[in-house]
């Protein structure tokens, strides 16, 4: 494809009805309106929001009804460049759960519908969110549970998750959660990092028309969690076995609230901005995952500004995500309740019982913002369900996508075969900052296979080599300034030296987000063109080639291997490559080991889609396996070969001498121009 083609049409799909009526432009009049200001256009707001930051985030804070019991001294920190992490609104003293549930204990309005296979629809109201929360933080609290004690959920996605996500919240504990279908390896070295006190899970989950036992998986992460005091077991629906007895320390979710002292208050913990409210985890693309701190006050104003002034969502909406709890969309679906927005929780697949089981859900509920991926969409579109034909759709006004690029025949299928009338946004951020870089905007049009726009008071620009902003021509996506979500640090990170790395590494002083994009000049939307580093990403599941290499290296028949990600399309294949020890073929059977073995300890998602024998793994000068350079070369021959034929790609696509001229083994890289499995 080339630059011309990758860039939006210059005729919108979609532009509002009356931009005015949009909370962007309710706050673009409360900016002028405070600050003397004429600002126009939202190019004028976007511009101001990145020069002026300090203004532009205190302005947020104040329109969106921040609750604070003490006010802030400053906004941000003086004299500390971005890699030095700067502190926002020092002095402040909040609680996320307080402004979440503050004013609404009386509120009969639903908060929370839950739904999934094997569980009824139910419904809970704010008023009876803030009860339970209320009941399950004395709990906690009676537990041993206090500011800074890490809560862990091993968890689906139903209302009680939210619940103990809040209580922790309430105290000043850290919630960090993993879904189901994560093995126990994977588990385990997430969680055994940041040692948790409590453990949310539960006895079973339904997927594809199947209830599963969860009882085994439980009890092998209970074991290996030594810090945990108790295991709370949700149950997850009627008719399941629920003998809990080879979990250490279980007890069911009821039989913990009945804990709660009677007539506890609901006590809101005031604590600074950044005190610590979520641990999220990093692919783990070498060695163990990175566990990312994101702050309370960080959440909550990022949040708040995504959904309320961007999103316009309030409490006439409720919003819809298809997420498991090991996602960052979960936190931000949960981040919908902080502006009065009804949320969704759904565990089960998309397809069961039938292909519109996601649209009735719209249907019944008075979805007004649907969540979903790319692979969803494509999905769709591959098997010829059309939601239009057998859905009314009438309340839905906004589709979010993400986990890949939503490539611009979905958008034309969304808008034809889905509704013509709703702002379709391709979003994309991370799990670095647990929220978007680049998302949805109401006030504006929305482009054919673009992201609307760069976010409100996120100086984003696409960098090339020589540290140079630029327009219309792919380069990395970089912040320049700094922002309230970025983490406040990584766990077990004590000198800084990992959070550094991670993001300053390439740029000094410049957070680099791996991300390669072109920003269109013309329209101000983004063009995501795919990952800069080698994380593995099918379907929208990130995670790092190292939790594979550490189950492939206990096979002595193996001497080393390869894996990485080929692109194809909208979505991302995982290919493994085997380099066999002396004496050693390679053949189905130890592929079948290896994958069942993947399986069990970590997750079907993890298992790679193609597996083959090379003669060596290419590594650098410096010992370190090539990656990126393979992905490349891998996503280009499959491309060309699409496009062309296999003969064209072997014989145009090449690799550059900066590439070969860093690598030990440079003739390795040969071998993958001779596997013809890897161009279909």
């Amino acid at each position: 494809m080339t630059q011309t083609e990758q860039t939006a049409s210059t005729l919108p799909l979609w532009t509002p009805r009356d931009p005015q009526l949009t909370t962007t432009h309710k706050f673009r009049e409360f900016v002028n309106a405070k600050r003397h200001l004429s600002l126009a256009t939202y190019q004028d707001l976007d511009q101001w929001s990145v020069t002026e930051i300090e203004a532009f985030w205190s302005d947020v804070w104040e329109f969106t009804g921040t609750k604070a019991s003490a006010p802030y001294l400053q906004v941000l920190e003086p004299n500390k460049t971005m890699d030095q992490i700067p502190k926002w609104f020092e002095g402040a003293r909040l609680n996320y759960a307080e402004n979440v549930l503050d004013g609404r204990e009386a509120e009969e309005r639903t908060a929370i519908y839950a739904f999934g296979e094997g569980r009824q629809l139910t419904k809970w109201s704010f008023r009876e969110v803030y009860e339970k929360v209320r009941v399950l933080a004395s709990a906690m609290r009676n537990a041993g549970v206090s500011q800074g004690d890490r809560v862990a959920g091993y968890v689906p996605n139903v209302a009680e998750t939210v619940v103990a996500m809040l209580a922790a919240a309430s105290i000043g504990a850290i919630w960090s959660s993993t879904s189901l279908d994560f093995g126990v390896t994977a588990v385990l070295d997430r969680f055994a990092q940041i040692e948790p006190k409590l453990l949310f899970s539960t006895d079973a989950t339904g997927y594809n028309g199947k209830v599963f036992s969860h009882i085994d998986k439980l009890a092998g992460v209970a074991a290996g969690l030594r810090s945990v005091k108790r295991v709370i077991v949700i149950p997850f629906g009627d008719n399941v076995e629920r003998d809990t007895t080879s979990v250490p320390n279980a007890c069911s979710w009821d039989s913990f609230l009945a804990t709660a002292s009677d007539g506890a208050p609901l006590e809101f913990a005031q604590l600074p901005f950044y005190h610590p409210l979520y641990i999220l985890f990093s692919s783990g693309t070498t060695g163990k995952p990175k566990c990312l701190v994101h702050s309370a006050g960080g959440m909550l104003l990022q949040h708040r500004k995504e959904h309320q002034i961007s999103q316009d969502m309030g409490d006439s909406d409720i919003m819809f995500y298809y997420t498991t709890t090991g996602w960052m969309m979960w936190n931000w679906l949960v981040g919908a309740l902080s502006v009065g927005t009804a949320i969704v929780t759904y565990e089960g697949s998309p397809f069961k019982p039938c292909a519109g089981a996601l649209w009735d859900l719209v249907d019944q509920l008075g979805i007004t913002a649907f969540g979903t991926s790319a692979k969803y969409i494509q999905t769709l579109e591959d098997i010829g369900y059309r939601p239009k034909e057998h859905h009314k759709l009438d309340t839905l006004k906004a589709i979010y996508s993400t986990a890949s690029p939503l490539k611009p025949n979905s958008y034309d299928f969304v808008y034809t075969h889905i509704k013509s009338d709703l702002c379709l946004s391709s979003i994309t951020g991370g799990t670095d900052i647990c929220s978007l870089f680049c998302g949805a905007n109401t006030a504006l049009p929305v482009y054919r296979g673009a992201v609307q726009c760069r976010g409100l008071g996120m100086a984003v620009e696409s960098w090339v080599d020589d540290r140079k902003p630029v327009l219309d021509h792919p380069g990395d996506l970089v912040c320049v300034r700094p922002f309230p979500c970025m983490p406040v640090f990584f766990w077990g990170d004590e000198s800084g030296e990992r959070y550094r790395k991670a993001y300053f590494g390439n740029y000094p002083q410049i957070w680099y987000h791996g991300d390669f994009v072109i920003i269109e000049s013309k329209t101000g939307s983004v063009h995501m063109l795919g990952r800069s580093d080698g994380t593995l990403n099918p379907a929208g599941v990130r995670f790092g080639s190292s939790e594979l290499y550490n189950i492939v290296d206990t096979y002595p028949e193996v001497a080393d291997s390869l894996v990485v990600g080929q692109r194809q399309g909208v979505d991302e294949r995982v290919l493994m490559f085997l380099q066999m020890a002396d004496g050693h073929e390679f053949n189905d059977e130890i592929v079948k080991r290896i994958a069942a073995q993947i399986r069990q300890q970590l997750s079907p998602r993890h298992v790679p889609a193609v597996v083959l024998p090379v003669t060596g793994i290419p590594y650098t000068v410096n010992g370190k396996k090539v990656e990126i350079a393979v992905k490349k070369l891998v996503s280009d021959l499959y491309r060309v070969a699409q496009v062309e034929s296999a003969e064209e790609a072997v014989r145009s696509v090449t690799i550059d001498e900066k590439t070969t001229s860093t690598l030990a083994n440079p003739e390795t890289l040969q071998q993958f121009y001779n596997m013809p499995k890897l161009l279909q």
